[in-house]
């Protein structure tokens, strides 16, 4: 099994290789492309994923929570007990926000002293952070102007002006630098077009030249012709990961936090799960056209239900749902977590569970395919 899995690697590597302008075009194009596009990125959020933390507990901080929860742009999924389970939710990316209002607000309020609440925000979208804090700084304008009102009434007469200050942090990307949300996810963008478009033609370019009869002949497996097929795409794809990754260092000074092995090891299970899907295309097309047009078909709802450029909170629960399906979901989840976060598989599991669902079975489809094919 080796050894014919060993020939097929071969023979994709000179097949591949031995046109200049294909070496340009898998680890020229997509390096230029994602600088490009790094260089030119710089989206009205809804349902923002909120967590609670009252140490106060009184009737001004559950008012204050009320406003944020009538809001239509926060969604509170979370109440903490104390500061330590921040956190985890921020790591887990399970919340967005956090509201964390001090004990003594309510007396702070009637003693006419300025009353502070903290918004602590994940901070790795530094735009949708942006427009969070936005949003929350008219909850709380609004809040305060509705206890000015309220005590104007209850005397009558001219009061001090009553005033609720905010303290955000970011806990990741601190300085809110767009470069950090992009740079990442304009990597992964672009290993997922690399490895669709080259690998869809992969069989479907046997048929159009006429070796598929001469592979249908040997006795080669369906499972070691998809292996022959997929490994030397994923050798190249390491490698214009990892220019990637350097230019992504040494030009925008992003660098990864996280685990450099675990990276790449999820980088090639996120790797395998788009050539199973543009394996699936290549043994279904009849020919390169055919194959590259469905790609293209596929590759804009992958980028644009990924996450990247609109989150998925925002969008109908039935497509919430269709993401699951999307390979480029979790590896934004895992890549954004080692690259921006520093976590591991203990926080990642979910996203690592999905992916490796997905390309088990893309590959498993795959192979199965060509079988009927070959019969």
């Amino acid at each position: 099994m080796l050894q014919r899995i060993a020939r097929m690697l071969i023979k994709e590597f000179l097949q591949m290789l031995r046109d200049p302008r294909m070496r340009v075009a898998i680890f020229g194009i997509p390096v230029i492309q994602m600088t490009i596009m790094a260089f030119a990125l710089t989206t009205d959020v809804m349902n923002i994923r909120t967590a609670v933390l009252d140490m106060d507990k009184t009737p001004a901080s559950r008012e204050l929570i009320d406003d944020f929860t009538a809001s239509r742009y926060f969604q509170v999924v979370n109440v903490l007990a104390s500061d330590q389970g921040i956190g985890p939710l921020l790591d887990r990316g399970a919340v967005q926000v956090v509201i964390s209002i001090p004990a003594n607000f309510q007396r702070d309020i009637l003693s006419e002293r300025t009353a502070v609440v903290q918004l602590v925000t994940d901070g790795t979208d530094s735009n949708s952070t942006a427009i969070a804090l936005g949003y929350a700084g008219s909850v709380i304008s609004a809040f305060s102007d509705k206890q000015q009102a309220k005590r104007l009434n209850s005397r009558g007469t001219t009061i001090s002006p009553i005033q609720v200050g905010t303290i955000t942090r970011a806990w990741f990307n601190t300085n809110q630098e767009s470069k950090y949300y992009y740079v990442p996810s304009l990597i992964a963008t672009m290993l997922l077009i690399f490895s669709m478009l080259l690998t869809s033609i992969g069989i479907v370019r046997e048929k159009e030249i006429g070796t598929i009869e001469q592979v249908m002949v040997t006795p080669i497996r369906g499972l070691e012709f998809i292996l022959g097929k997929t490994i030397p795409y994923m050798i190249t794809g390491y490698i214009s990961m990892t220019i990637m990754l350097l230019v992504a260092f040494f030009i925008f000074g992003v660098h990864v936090k996280g685990s450099l092995i675990l990276l790449y090891i999820l980088s090639g299970l996120y790797l395998c799960g788009n050539m199973g899907i543009a394996l699936i295309i290549s043994v279904s097309a009849q020919t390169q056209q055919q194959a590259l047009l469905t790609s293209f078909l596929i590759l804009m709802p992958c980028v644009m239900l990924s996450g990247f450029m609109f989150p998925i909170t925002n969008m109908p629960e039935p497509i919430q749902y269709a993401t699951w399906l999307n390979p480029m979901r979790w590896y934004l989840v895992i890549l954004r977590g080692i690259v921006m976060k520093s976590i591991g598989v203990q926080v990642l599991w979910p996203a690592i569970l999905a992916q490796t669902a997905l390309t088990v079975s893309f590959i498993t489809i795959a192979a199965s395919r060509f079988r009927k094919t070959l019969s």
